[in-house]
């Protein structure tokens, strides 16, 4: 089984950065640029995926920092 990826996320009216699947964050607090960075840099370390969810919980974006299961193709 892989790592769990990384997911920043809003929460009682505070951002938070937490492993997926994990009820705990690693961090709280800050904006939520502060949130991204410290979340992207855990996901880089992991070489996982890092989610950053919108204020209204929907996944806003994703970033993938190891092994995509699914890369880009070229278009040529």
């Amino acid at each position: 089984m892989g790592k769990s990826g990384i997911e920043t996320y809003n929460e009682d009216g505070q951002w938070k950065s937490r492993r997926q699947g994990s009820g705990r964050a690693f961090d709280v607090g800050g904006t939520k640029a502060e949130q991204q960075a410290k979340g992207r840099e855990a996901a880089k370390r992991d070489g996982v995926e890092h989610t950053i969810k919108k204020l209204d919980g929907t996944i806003g974006e994703k970033n993938s920092y190891g092994n995509d299961p699914n890369p880009p193709k070229d278009k040529n």
